[in-house]
């Protein structure tokens, strides 16, 4: 894999922004092998994202974003720019459930989604064997009613000192505090088991059982302080009918769960997610 930058940037839309841009880095001599654009029509606020070959320019990412810098704020742009030779330092959190997990170890082991995973993290001490088995840190942090301020002191020590690029909720079944939520906000991206805004919460399967739906589906969503309403990645579904029982449900559930997460962690890594208040525009 080529080694470059991603350049991701929004604004209001106007007259030339494109043209700022590309002149910007064809200037430079920079060659952009990707090039993404979205206009939403009702905000009228513009989307970018280029990648950018990076032995096409004579100089590195911090040069680039010095330069870069007046561009930028002439149009106003909310910009950020990557390296591709510093894969996204992922933290995995978990309860018991170990599908996403498992998925997501597969995707790192085999590089089908280059990341680093820091640590793992789970309230219970099941999987520290399978984990470690992988090569990798397991951070046993039990969650109580009477210790989760200082679990969570923890936990968010662990994460700077993972230098967490990526927080993942692979079925991790906690309620992420809003201070941690607002201090890594567009960090922390979710996998919930259900086709969100439908059955939000627990047990979704089981509301959906109730309610008779015929899709189920899988939501990974960005966390903020309001349960399961944070900016959606990605999502999907599968065909259920009056005989799938919950249990079913739970089965057929765990595939799409899986998918839609590896998918969604694959787009964040990627640089392809730009966050625009409760909404996302990913260049997938």
């Amino acid at each position: 894999m080529s080694h470059t930058y991603t350049l991701l940037a929004s604004c209001r839309d106007r007259v030339g922004i494109v043209s700022h841009v590309s002149h910007f880095i064809a200037q430079h001599n920079g060659w952009i092998t990707e090039a993404s654009y979205h206009t939403d029509s009702v905000s009228h606020w513009f989307f970018m994202r280029h990648v950018i070959v990076a032995d096409s320019l004579p100089f590195d990412i911090d040069e680039f974003q010095r330069r870069f810098l007046p561009c930028a704020e002439e149009l106003n742009l909310q910009w950020s720019i990557s390296d591709s030779a510093k894969p996204k330092r992922v933290v995995v959190l978990v309860s018991k459930e170990e599908h996403c997990l498992a998925e997501l170890l597969y995707r790192w082991r085999t590089q089908d989604i280059r990341f680093e995973i820091a640590a793992v993290i789970s309230n219970h001490g099941t999987m520290r064997d399978y984990v470690e088995f992988h090569g990798l840190p397991y951070h046993h942090i039990p969650m109580a009613q009477d210790n989760r301020q200082q679990a969570y002191a923890e936990m968010d020590t662990l994460f700077q000192t993972c230098q967490a690029e990526v927080i993942v909720l692979a079925r991790y079944m906690q309620i992420i505090p809003e201070e941690l939520c607002q201090q890594y906000q567009g960090r922390i991206i979710n996998i919930h088991h259900s086709f969100l805004p439908s059955f939000v919460g627990a047990r979704p399967y089981h509301q959906a059982y109730e309610r008779g739906v015929k899709l189920i589906g899988a939501t990974s969503h960005y966390v903020t302080g309001e349960l399961d309403a944070g900016p959606i990645i990605d999502q999907d579904v599968i065909r259920v009918n009056h005989d799938t029982l919950v249990d079913d449900m739970v089965r057929l559930g765990k595939d799409v769960e899986k998918i839609v997460l590896a998918r969604a962690l694959r787009y964040v890594v990627e640089d392809r997610v730009i966050i625009h208040g409760n909404k996302t525009v990913v260049f997938s």
